[in-house]
């Protein structure tokens, strides 16, 4: 049979060799740095992702406002967000090997000579055919083939149900990674919060700190005073501005901290919405349930569990390896070799196979998974026990840091009543003067602390909540605007924190605003002026000014007492509801200088109002019912 299809060019055996003698050449690599320009081309362009499409700050920030920030720009949640959505893909492709494989292939061979035999008798050994071929030195093929495996199959099911878990284990780090977000913003919220409160009041007092040691030092030159007596005044001042600016800067890094959270760029400046502290949350009372929920709710046992049914599926995937191999294809072929009778043609089979020798290694299977699990519940319990420990330290740290609120904000009373009392008795005398200023440093001090205080007892509140597992969180973080997300995160937040403070709403009603009501003022100051002194005192204590239906009339009358040699007076306090019942009364007394001035009766006040504010604050946290029995 003579084909009239072009022939094509043989290619010889020896025109291989340069063409593999420049494929090993091409495998010699030389190690190339990273040139510098390639570097800060990458360092810009990562400066730039890093604060992409971030909404502008253009209000203070609440809570909710910088942890909505927190959640939508921070960097390490954007991190498990990729790998969430990586293992949802992966997963996705692995769902893939479980179809049946479609292969199409195609080709073209070249001989230097002719396929072909002969054929010889099976007794006498002689030949009977002449040598010949059926196949072309040059032709062309294509085949397409559909073929399903069932062991493949079961083999693929089980990857991708283990690839599902995979995407299950990172949601649970999500998961993870917002709850210590919200922890961290917390902590750092508030200690920010409270260093933007007290800032103001810190730089004044370091100013007048500074103008009072310089005129020491000039008394000193001047010889009014002592040298000794100087020095140690001196001494005391420079302590206080050291306390002073110690606290201001270990608060202050807490905004930027807060900053770094929120994955702000550097230099953005920011504050934060002025806000009284919400009254603590009693601790739990019932930790078995408390514990219950964190076993069920902690991101790292829910991993564990997934990772023990991935275990699971290992276990079965490779008992199922060793069951047969059934392969089942069919597909079309084609081939262009003239000495075929049929160029095309359809093709199919099917082929079962086993390996027999895998099945002496059965019982090691069996007891390797058998440990495997064993493995698993032993790792799961002692987690689970230290998730139980956590728990408890948590509420105990809680304990411990509501003491120290406690004990804070008494010594920040009993601060500001000796400052109070060293401005009723300053005059002009720089002694006096120093130490008014040396009392006030330590209030501020006081303040500072106590404003640490509660950022600790409040960093333990969530520390609590964390140690739980409770989500605090919208399910939906991406493709909200902050302020639609911020309210989110209130409502959840209100939600999810009850289920581990059941007493919230009782502990955390709105307290009873205080109205402040002055009379009786003497020559030389004015009643407005010392009214604003109160209520600054109450505001400074946590309390909010305002009336209303549930509101408290603190009312003070000032009454001079009389004495032989010296000045005395006293102020008269009462509280009452809004109905009139009286809920306290009491009197401060004190000494007075000769001369009454503005400054001089508004730290009285400001002492006297300070001796009541610890029961004015207790009246002012219970309902109105419960006040008036």
């Amino acid at each position: 049979m003579t084909s009239a299809r072009p022939r094509f060019k043989s290619v010889p055996a020896w025109g291989a060799i340069p063409l593999a003698a420049f494929a090993l050449a091409g495998c010699t690599i030389t190690p190339t740095p990273i040139s510098q320009e390639q570097i800060a081309a990458r360092a810009q362009k990562d400066q730039a992702e890093m604060y992409k499409d971030q909404v502008p700050l253009a209000a203070p920030l609440t809570f909710s406002t910088a942890l909505a920030r927190a959640l939508k720009y921070n960097l390490d949640y954007r991190l498990k967000m990729m790998e969430s959505a990586l293992s949802h893909g992966l997963l996705e492709v692995s769902e893939l090997d479980m179809l049946p494989k479609l292969v199409a292939e195609a080709g073209y061979t070249a001989r230097t000579n002719d396929s072909g035999g002969t054929s010889i008798g099976i007794e006498d050994r002689v030949i009977s055919l002449r040598p010949s071929t059926s196949e072309e030195r040059e032709h062309f093929y294509g085949r397409a083939t559909l073929s399903w495996n069932a062991l493949d199959f079961g083999l693929s099911y089980y990857r991708a149900k283990q690839a599902a878990d995979d995407y299950n284990i990172a949601e649970e780090r999500r998961r993870k990674i917002l709850q210590n977000i919200v922890q961290d913003v917390r902590s750092a919220y508030w200690r920010a919060l409270g260093a933007q409160q007290l800032l103001g009041e810190a730089n004044k007092l370091a100013d007048r700190i500074q103008d009072a040691l310089q005129k020491s030092r000039e008394a000193e030159r001047a010889g009014v005073l002592p040298p000794a007596q100087s020095l140690a005044y001196q001494r005391a001042l420079l302590d206080a501005a050291t306390l002073i600016n110690v606290k201001r800067q270990e608060m202050q890094f807490a905004k930027r901290e807060l900053a770094a959270l929120m994955s702000l760029p550097p230099g953005t400046d920011f504050t934060l919405v002025e806000e009284s502290e919400n009254p603590l949350v009693p601790v739990p009372a019932d930790m078995d349930k408390l514990e219950l929920q964190a076993l069920e709710k902690r991101p790292e046992l829910r991993e564990e569990d997934y990772k023990a049914r991935q275990d699971q599926l290992e276990a079965k995937k490779q008992i199922a390896a060793l069951f047969p191999s059934l392969n089942l294809y069919v597909g079309p072929r084609y081939d262009t070799n003239d000495y075929l009778y049929n160029n095309n043609w359809a093709e199919s089979g099917v082929s079962l196979s086993m390996n027999l020798l895998r099945l002496a290694g059965l019982p090691t299977l069996r007891k390797t998974n058998e440990a495997r699990l064993k493995a698993d519940d032993a790792r799961r319990q002692a987690l689970s026990m230290a998730v139980i420990t956590q728990v408890r330290v948590a509420v105990e740290r809680y304990k411990l840091a509501m003491v120290d609120h406690d004990l804070a904000a008494e010594s920040t009373r009993v601060d500001q009543r000796l400052a109070s009392i060293s401005r009723v008795g300053s005059n002009n005398k720089l002694d006096s003067e120093l130490e008014a200023l040396r009392t006030e440093s330590r209030a501020v001090v006081s303040r500072f602390q106590l404003a640490t205080a509660y950022a600790a007892a409040q960093a333990a509140y969530g520390r609590i909540l964390n140690s739980v597992g409770i989500d605090l969180l919208p399910d939906t973080v991406t493709g909200t605007d902050i302020p639609t997300l911020a309210k989110a995160i209130d409502t959840s937040l209100a939600s999810g924190e009850a289920l581990a403070f059941t007493q919230q709403a009782v502990a955390q009603a709105e307290l009873r605003p205080i109205r402040v009501q002055v009379a009786g003022v003497p020559a030389g100051a004015t009643a407005a002026g010392v009214k604003v002194a109160v209520e600054r005192v109450v505001e400074r204590n946590d309390l909010k000014l305002g009336q209303g239906a549930t509101g408290l009339l603190l009312s003070m009358v000032y009454q001079p007492l009389e004495a032989r040699a010296t000045r005395r007076a006293q102020w008269n306090l009462t509280l009452e509801d809004a109905g009139g019942r009286r809920l306290l009364t009491q009197s401060y007394t004190s000494f007075l200088p000769n001369e009454t001035t503005e400054r001089t009766m508004e730290a009285f006040a400001e002492a006297a109002a300070l001796s009541v504010m610890s029961e004015v604050h207790r009246l002012a946290q219970q309902p109105a019912a419960v006040a008036r029995k």
